[in-house]
């Protein structure tokens, strides 16, 4: 009889646990892909990837940003302070980016060793 209760609490807990940590990462983390046409034209979108310099790649991702947030249903609750979202370049390369500041073009500060070239990413 314990063996059996026993049995039915792991389970219990077991799908518990697997909601939560589903709940969790399917909240997490915003994929933009760039290669979509909304943000394919942007100027300092078009000829971007991981190996552009810092400050390119961070321009480009507070216009990507920009656009998310113009285009989403809550444009000020989306994307704000502190939060992350990760960019698809259009080469392929994808990176994890920050935001500090969403009013700045410059607010946006990619993620310490984030970035995957594209022919990793092929892999």
């Amino acid at each position: 009889m314990n063996y059996r209760r026993f049995l039915h609490g792991a389970k219990f807990w077991f799908w518990v646990v697997l909601f939560v940590a589903y709940s969790a990462g399917a909240v997490g983390l915003v994929m933009i892909d760039t290669y979509e046409d909304r943000y394919r034209s942007l100027s300092k979108v078009t000829l971007t990837s991981v190996k552009a310099t810092e400050d390119v790649r961070r321009a480009g991702a507070s216009q990507v940003a920009a656009v998310y947030r113009a285009q989403s249903g809550m444009p000020f609750a989306s994307l704000p302070a502190g939060s992350t979202f990760q960019v698809v370049w259009p080469d392929g390369s994808t990176e994890t980016m920050v935001i500090l500041d969403p009013t700045s073009s410059q607010g946006v500060v990619p993620l310490k060793n984030s970035q995957v070239t594209a022919a990793d990413v092929a892999r």
